[in-house]
């Protein structure tokens, strides 16, 4: 049981780092010229990009097999 719980935290610690590694947020933070609205829509595009990563990522930790 304790196993699968290291696997579960070990998938959401990667699928955390995944998201704050693709964020550009420096740039979109120090930037005047990004409104609201422009934020938001960055944000929603690099979490919808980032599903299918995340993904590959918990399918190759449950299963190392499938790299090979």
């Amino acid at each position: 049981m304790s196993d699968k719980k290291k696997k579960a935290k070990l998938i959401i610690l990667l699928g955390i780092i995944w998201v704050v590694v693709t964020l550009p947020l420096p740039w979109m933070i120090n930037n005047p010229q990004v409104s609201d609205s422009q934020f938001n829509i960055i944000l929603s595009i690099i979490g919808v990009m980032s599903i299918p990563f995340i993904m590959l990522g918990v399918a190759w930790t449950l299963k190392p097999e499938l790299t090979t």
